[in-house]
């Protein structure tokens, strides 16, 4: 039987891990063995900020909501209160653009919540 020599596809594996090391300072780009680490746990990073992400820009609309509804003499727990009681559904992504680009129809949805608490 033939032996079958694995240059090529280590060669490839090697090629794979370090083009994903591309930028790395140190021995980190051209050294295998600390390339593939380094590549690991830059995977690692990635997967679990791509969940904090989520976490960082909600709390990012809750700032932004909180920041507008207290201008106007209301606090954000009773702003989403009066929400859940007056039966609109938008969620915090789309109440902090209106905030910020649309004011005069978060205005008019602030006044509809006022009415609805009172």
């Amino acid at each position: 039987m033939a032996r079958v020599k694995r240059g090529v596809t280590s060669h490839a594996k090697h090629n794979k891990v370090l083009s994903r090391a591309k930028g790395y300072y140190g021995r980190r780009k051209n050294t295998i063995r600390v390339a593939k680490q380094a590549v690991e746990k830059a995977a690692q990073y990635a997967y679990r900020d791509r969940k904090v992400r989520k976490r960082d820009f909600r709390s990012l609309w809750i700032q932004r909501i909180n920041a507008i509804v207290r201008e106007h003499g209301m606090r954000y727990s009773t702003f989403i209160h009066g929400l859940n009681k007056a039966g609109i559904e938008i969620d915090r992504k789309v109440l902090a653009d209106l905030a910020v680009n649309e004011p005069q129809v978060f205005n008019d949805l602030l006044s509809k919540i006022q009415s609805e608490l009172k």
